[in-house]
């Protein structure tokens, strides 16, 4: 008891280090054009950051363009009306900054870092690529190879990638989180042109999009900029809304994957909510628990006890629909793909006929506060952790209610979770493993 209560006061300490902005300190406005724009001053250091988060990820494609989105991750970097090709990066390091992008199944999201001295040149590139990117067909040409290349290399390279664009294609029949983001081969080979401005032209309007800026800047200064090189551009008509719904799994599923690989790799996945539903907290507290650090209930019994699996984990995404909870292991040595999925089994029947030790789910509790208060310590993680909650929670406030929120999960909410999801007709197996030696034919 008595560490458990320095842990709290050592927690608290924390809190008060690295929370020192508020929900009333970010500031919101949503220009004519409506994109809004959110702004947290910090003035620790002499730098600031741009976030800007696009609501178009891979669940707004459809066969035949599927990929779209990660790809143009690459060519909002290619070339625009004022700043021609390779510009954006030379003139932004030019100024002292820095960039990078990240596409998900539900978002695009592009990230530059730079001395608040610089703020006037971000906005400038940044209006330049919202408001007259450049599809010139030797630059997609170009970036179409780079992405086939980054399709098949990924494939090539991990185990994981093969196994789970094989699972998530089998655990969703209807909705589009069924493909990976990346796309099919297919499609990217076939994309035309005229997909590509149709795409640009629905997705990247300014009323499609949530900027977050964080650091060494004013709110005032923010939104003359803004004004001047955000408002000019012109709304869009709002896109579509995803409406299909993923039908309930009626019945295990099973997917069997040939690759040459030293040991068998297994990966279960079953059908979770969206990330604001309510079970969001008691779901990621769980997975936690079954897989942060070598405690955690997968690898202590499944790594350390058996010696099943050489390594293992589970993965919840964030997402705007129900998705899915995965858990993944690598056979050791002499070990078949049977034996760790009943291993992995194990630990989940465990986990819904006998629960978990209060003392369990307060360690856990404890790293997610202190990797939540770690994130906010810089404006980097501050900037990302708003747009996610503004996104993904539907309101950036929430983020400031988070720590609360886990502190409210019980014992009693992750038994009740484990065994409302962690239900036979509600998974999908894959197994990777080598091809079955042919039959040998007996000749006559």
């Amino acid at each position: 008891m008595k560490k458990i209560i320095l842990t709290l006061i050592a927690l608290q300490c924390v809190m008060l280090v690295y929370s020192q902005s508020k929900a009333e300190d970010v500031k919101t406005f949503t220009l004519a054009n409506g994109m809004k724009i959110m702004v947290l001053e910090d003035h620790t250091i002499p730098n600031a950051n741009m976030y800007i988060f696009w609501k178009v990820g891979s669940r707004n494609e459809y066969p035949g363009i599927t990929g779209l989105s990660h790809f143009f991750e690459h060519m909002m970097f290619n070339g625009s009306k004022k700043f021609g090709p390779k510009m954006f990066d030379r003139t932004m390091e030019a100024a002292g900054g820095s960039n990078n992008a990240y596409t998900t199944e539900n978002v695009t999201v592009y990230t530059d870092w730079f001395p608040s001295s610089s703020i006037e040149t971000i906005f400038d590139l940044e209006a330049d690529r919202i408001g007259d990117l450049a599809l010139d067909p030797k630059m997609v040409e170009s970036e179409r190879g780079v992405v086939l290349s980054e399709r098949s290399t990924g494939l090539e390279n991990s185990n994981f990638r093969n196994l789970s664009e094989e699972v998530k294609a089998s655990a969703f029949s209807a909705h589009p989180y069924r493909w990976s983001v990346i796309g099919y081969e297919s499609d990217i080979k076939n994309w035309t042109i005229e997909d590509l401005q149709t795409y640009f032209d629905t997705y990247y309007a300014p009323n499609n999009a949530v900027v977050v800026i964080s650091g060494d800047v004013t709110l005032e200064g923010v939104k003359k900029l803004a004004k001047q090189y955000f408002e000019p551009i012109a709304s869009k008509a709002t896109p579509r809304k995803v409406h299909t719904v993923e039908p309930e799994q009626r019945g295990e599923k099973r997917v069997m994957v040939h690759k040459q690989v030293s040991t068998p790799n297994v990966l279960l996945a079953y059908h979770v909510p969206a990330t604001k539903h309510e079970d969001y907290y008691a779901l990621d507290v769980l997975n936690s628990v079954l897989s942060n650090g070598k405690s955690s209930k997968l690898y202590s019994n499944l790594v350390d006890e058996k010696q099943l699996v050489t390594s293992v984990f589970s993965y919840m995404p964030e997402s705007f629909d129900p998705n899915l909870f995965y858990i993944y292991g690598v056979a050791n040595q002499n070990i078949d793909a049977g034996q760790v999925e009943a291993g992995i089994l194990s630990v989940l029947d465990d986990v819904k006929e006998n629960g978990i030790t209060a003392k369990e789910l307060q360690k856990v509790k404890n790293q997610k506060l202190m990797e939540f208060y770690q994130t906010l310590e810089t404006i980097d993680g501050k900037s990302n952790t708003l747009g996610t909650y503004e996104l993904y929670f539907d309101d950036y406030k929430k983020m400031y209610t988070a720590p609360e929120a886990y502190e409210k999960v019980t014992v009693e909410d992750i038994q009740r979770v484990a065994n409302t999801y962690f239900t036979q007709k509600n998974r999908t197996v894959g197994v990777l493993q080598n091809n079955e030696p042919e039959a040998q034919t007996e000749s006559k």
